[in-house]
């Protein structure tokens, strides 16, 4: 689908994609981005005719960050059991880091 010869829409499986141009976004501003994000969950940003950016509803992005903070959770918990942790002081951290 096109609409206004400068946005295209694909479905793939739920997840709907929009892509504005950058020159969209110059013409019609805020409003615009606010009627794709709510069009679409995934809202990328052309520049002449190369994606650049992508865009989130908040929900997403804070859906997304939850999403990475239970993985680093999950990994650090399974580093733990399997033994790949280091017990050290701060300074030795630190030192170890090269800070």
């Amino acid at each position: 689908m096109i609409y206004n010869n400068t946005i295209n829409s694909t479905i793939n499986s739920e997840v709907k994609t929009m892509i504005i141009s950058a020159n969209d976004i110059k013409t019609k501003g805020l409003s615009k981005i606010e009627k794709t994000i709510e069009e679409g969950n995934e809202v990328f940003i052309s520049k002449r005719g190369k994606t650049k950016f992508v865009l989130l509803s908040l929900k997403e992005y804070e859906r997304l960050k939850e999403a990475d903070i239970f993985k680093a959770i999950s990994d650090a918990e399974n580093d733990y059991k399997n033994g790949k942790f280091i017990i050290e002081s701060s300074e030795e951290h630190f030192k170890r880091l090269g800070i």
